[in-house]
């Protein structure tokens, strides 16, 4: 059994759904050259309805290690881009 993974809930100021994803795009670009953060798990919640989780981005399994880093939700084929 592998050990367990550990989340790290990061409470904010902003007040809509857009500028929490907007600032999930800010922090991926400039800290996903860290392999210890799983971006591709990136889930946002209002402060009282937590167990209401909403998906940034797609994160499906592509060719080799590569994940989707497209929208949640996007039209069109996965791509790594």
């Amino acid at each position: 059994m592998s050990p367990p993974r550990w989340i790290i809930h990061l409470p904010t100021r902003l007040t809509s759904l857009d500028e929490a994803t907007a600032l999930a795009v800010a922090l991926r670009d400039s800290l996903g050259h860290l392999t210890a953060i799983d971006f591709g798990e990136t889930t946002l919640s209002e402060e009282d309805r937590q167990f209401l989780r909403h998906r940034v981005w797609c994160d499906t399994a592509l060719d080799g290690p590569h994940r989707c880093h497209r929208p949640n939700d996007h039209a069109g084929p996965c791509t790594v881009t």
